[in-house]
């Protein structure tokens, strides 16, 4: 592939919290969606983003922790300072929690302290001055913070963990602090529920939210002839599966929230910029499928630390392992 075939303006930090300091709250399976996002940026026959740590970084487990992710923040300042027309995607995936008493919402990475979780945990007031930070015209921020506790184990477990942080709720952002988060020229906030509806798994492979993102981001929202993923796409495509979906899995509702005043932009190529074929969604989506359960598969084989693999099971899906 051709260095101008890529989508050579993307840059992306993608967080898994996954396995966490304090094991009660890990969350596995945001890191088996951080690295299915992961290998579909990166196919160069899907959104066709650079395959290096100059475009793009994952933050999975204790490398989910306070002090990278900031880091994690101001490279996708100095990657928008540096180039223009930069569009940037962030993508968080772990426990999102406000304190009743001050109304401070909190999101929990690897290395928080339970016994000090509003003073060790990322404030969200600290990640908006970061996110402020990053002047890119085209900002994407999805957040899928709703999660129940530790999303695969009993109920008897998440109850006690409920009780031992009785002065928190785990909640999606609110209006006011995704209004202060798309502060600044072109940003775009999604996140994958509504208040404190849970973000459900759809099995243990992906979240329902992920999975859908994934068929999106290979044309699930688009029309034939479309080239490009826009951010719209996406929008319209969760906005109707996701509900779906929760409804079909739990009988419970899960309404993805956008907030685009900001304006529609691109954010991939679209299965590597050939696009969608005559007959739309419905003639790839059973290669789409396959390419998903591929990519779950082969993070399933490779276990929970592997970030990148290449080549496996014959799809792109990165060349690095995190030992």
């Amino acid at each position: 592939m051709k260095v101008s075939d890529k989508f050579t303006h993307g840059y992306a930090l993608l967080i898994g919290v996954g396995e966490c300091k304090y094991s009660k709250l890990s969350l596995p399976v945001t890191v088996k969606d951080t690295q299915a996002i992961y290998a579909a940026l990166t196919d160069p026959q899907l959104c066709a983003y650079h395959d290096d740590k100059d475009h793009i970084q994952v933050l999975n487990n204790q490398e989910a922790n306070k002090a990278a992710i900031l880091d994690g923040l101001n490279w996708l300042k100095e990657k928008s300072a540096a180039v223009p027309n930069a569009t940037v995607f962030f993508y968080y995936s772990g426990h999102g929690w406000i304190d009743k008493n001050t109304q401070n919402y909190y999101l929990l990475q690897h290395d928080i302290k339970p016994t000090k979780l509003a003073s060790s945990a990322l404030a969200a007031e600290t990640f908006t001055d970061a996110l402020r930070q990053i002047k890119a015209e085209r900002l994407l921020v999805v957040i899928d913070s709703c999660h129940a506790a530790g999303m695969a184990t009993s109920k008897e477990a998440d109850l006690e963990l409920q009780e031992e942080f009785e002065d928190f709720i785990r909640v999606a952002p609110s209006k006011g602090l995704i209004d202060d988060l798309k502060q600044g020229k072109g940003r775009v906030v999604f996140t994958s529920s509504e208040g404190e509806q849970q973000s459900w798994i759809k099995d243990e492979s992906s979240s329902i939210y992920t999975y859908h993102f994934l068929e999106a981001l290979q044309g699930a929202g688009n029309q034939p002839g479309d080239t490009e993923v826009r951010v719209s796409n996406l929008m319209n495509y969760l906005g109707k599966t996701v509900p779906e979906s929760a409804r079909k899995l739990y009988k419970a509702e899960q309404i993805p929230h956008f907030d685009m005043d900001a304006g529609d932009f691109v954010i991939a190529k679209l299965r590597g910029g050939k696009g969608l074929p005559d007959k739309g969604w419905d003639e790839v989506k059973p290669q789409a499928t396959q390419k998903i359960n591929k990519i779950a598969e082969t993070i399933n084989q490779y276990g929970k630390f592997i970030t990148n693999i290449n080549e496996a099971n014959g799809i792109h899906i990165g060349d690095n392992y995190n030992k």
